[in-house]
Formats: structure tokens, sequence, C-alpha cells
């Protein structure tokens, strides 16, 4: 596709970019578009209230628990998603487009992308199937339409009793599993609340871990970026992570080095969430690597297959060579991106 870059933003080609007037780079230029989109993910924050029990291991989607809290470069984000084009579904960048795969999920996450489909509905009976697998009815100010609190799960289900059998390890499995969700596979807006949809392929753990996951938070990563693309989204939504992890492999604008000591601070924490909403934990502040890692807590990953790409930049990272979170130096570098910077 034709390309100027976001000095001239409109296509030149404008037969299949049809959605110029209400994407997001036609603006890109006004005092309007010069701040970052608005943090969502809540990873952190669900690492810090809900320490995994031992007991429920075999249960979760551990590759996911392992690769935990990744620090989230936010005008980073917001420069990708300034390049999105929901006619495509790619970036769209000098040297052409991308976009992100099913093979990146597969790689990056660990995710499974073939198998059952993740379908269902989502006309539920909220009180039914919460007493049936969580073992539990959450209160009405625990829930929103048809999705759950993340607060309210943790509350109920993190610390399953010292002689808990095996259906309470599950129900807690279910409520860890359903978090985790909510807080970095299938954020929502504000990252508060995981719909409850999910909570029926729970039911059964064997056929749990063959579902195709990668799928479907690649399907809803891909949702998220067109809908924060358009009409002037103050925020973004989906999988953070895997849009930051991918960048990080594929561009080298704002990408760390590994390393100890940083010049630069790293990514800084762009919007304070509402003090008024009471369901909201502020936990997403990148201040380097997370200090909430799985093995800390006494869970070593022992007898696990080996970890998924991502987890390797679980590590102390420094932004010596390559300054970060500047949301106009990362304009300037995607503009002047050569072939030999893409991998």
């Amino acid at each position: 596709m034709a390309f100027r870059g976001l000095r001239d933003a409109d296509p030149l080609d404008t037969s299949v970019l049809v959605l110029q007037d209400r994407h997001r780079s036609h603006l890109v230029d006004t005092e309007e578009f010069q701040e970052v989109l608005h943090p969502c993910q809540q990873m952190r924050a669900f690492l810090s209230m809900w320490r995994m029990d031992p007991r429920i291991r075999p249960y979760v989607i551990y590759g996911i628990y392992r690769l935990g809290h990744i620090i989230i470069d936010w005008p980073l984000i917001t420069c990708l998603v300034e390049r999105w084009r929901p006619e495509t579904h790619t970036f769209h960048v000098p040297v052409g487009e991308m976009t992100i795969t099913l093979q990146d999920v597969a790689i990056i996450l660990g995710l499974r992308i073939d198998g059952p489909a993740m379908t269902g509905t989502c006309v539920l009976d909220v009180a039914g199937l919460c007493g049936e697998l969580l073992g539990v009815i959450p209160p009405d100010e625990a829930i929103r339409r048809s999705a759950i609190s993340i607060r309210w799960l943790c509350q109920q289900l993190s610390t399953p009793s010292p002689d808990a059998n095996e259906v309470a390890l599950q129900r807690s499995a279910r409520g860890f599993i359903l978090a985790l969700m909510g807080s970095f596979l299938f954020v929502d807006k504000k990252g508060v609340h995981v719909h409850l949809c999910f909570l029926s392929l729970l039911r059964d753990f064997t056929q749990t871990s063959s579902y195709s996951w990668g799928v479907a938070v690649l399907a809803h990563t891909y949702r998220e970026l067109c809908r924060a693309s358009l009409d002037r989204r103050r925020g973004i939504s989906g999988c953070i992570t895997l849009i930051q992890l991918w960048s990080w492999e594929r561009l080298h604008v704002g990408r760390p080095d590994f390393g100890h000591a940083t010049a630069y601070p790293a990514p800084p924490f762009p919007h304070a969430l509402r003090d008024d909403d009471a369901d909201v934990v502020p936990g997403d502040v990148a201040d380097g690597v997370d200090d909430v890692l799985p093995v800390q807590q006494g869970i070593e990953h022992e007898g696990e297959p080996e970890p998924a790409l991502g987890c390797r930049w679980r590590v102390p990272l420094t932004w010596v060579h390559n300054p970060s979170g500047v949301l106009l130096l990362y304009r300037d570098q995607l503009d002047a991106q050569t072939s030999d910077q893409v991998l």
C-alpha cells in the first residue's frame, strides 16, 4: 500500500483505506493527539493480589503466568496504533505492511493455535454458572453485565484452605484463570472485569488446554487495535503485552538492551487511573523488570516445557543505546525506517 508517512498521513490510494477520515493518523499532528493512549492492562496488580497456590498449578495456563508482567512502553504502543489500518489488519510502515501472526502468538506467548475453537454464548445464567464452577455466587456489585470483578475473584478464591479437596482447588484454579484472562489475555477497557463467557470453557480441565487460545487472543487483539485506531479513542484494550513483545522482537524502535544499569528511565506510566473507581488497582507502573516473579513466590519451573520466547524479556533491561518513552521520537524513527531494521 502506498505510504507517505505520518507527517502526510493521507493514503495515496483511498480505494482500500476507506476509513482515513476516522483514523487516528488523520489527526496525528494536532495537539489533541500528542498524548499517549491510556493504559488498561492490570497484570502486575493481579500478580500482587493473587499469589498462585502451588496446588492449582496443574490446572492453570502456566506459561502465561510464568511470563508475568512485562513493562509496557505506552508511547510505543500509541505509535503502533497510529500505524494500524483496520481495513487490512496490518501496520503500515515505510518498508511495507507488517502484522502480528498466529506464529508470533505461538512463539512469543506459547499459546496453542490449533485445536477446537473457543466458542460459546454470551447469554449467561450468572448465578447458576458461578455457583456450579466457582462454588460461590457473586453479589450484584461484583457483576457488570456478564463480566465479573477480578478483585472479587481474588478476594473469594485466591486462598484455598490447607485441607481443600480437588473440587475446591479446581474452583480456585478457575477463578485464577479467569482473573489471568481479564488482566492479560482479554483485557477490557479498564482491566478490572473479565467476561464470564470464558468460565464455561473451564468446566472440564481435560479439555481446557486443547482449545486454540492463541487464535482467540489474536482475534481479540486485532479487534482492539482496530477500535483504538478509530474515532478519537483514548485507550486500548486487548493483549497489550503481545503487541509490545512483537514490536521488540521485530522492530528497532524503543527496543531495550539486556543489561543492568539504566542510563535512561524505563517507560513512564503516562496516565493515572481515576481515584473514584473503587475497582481499579493502579499496577501497570513500568519500573524495569517486574518485582512479582513466580519464582519469588516459591513456584519452581521443574517439569514444565521450555518457556515461550517472550520470557527472555523477563530480565533487567537497559535503554542506554535506545531512549524510550518519547512518542515524537518513535514517530520520526518509524518514518525513517529501513528494511534492515526489520526482523
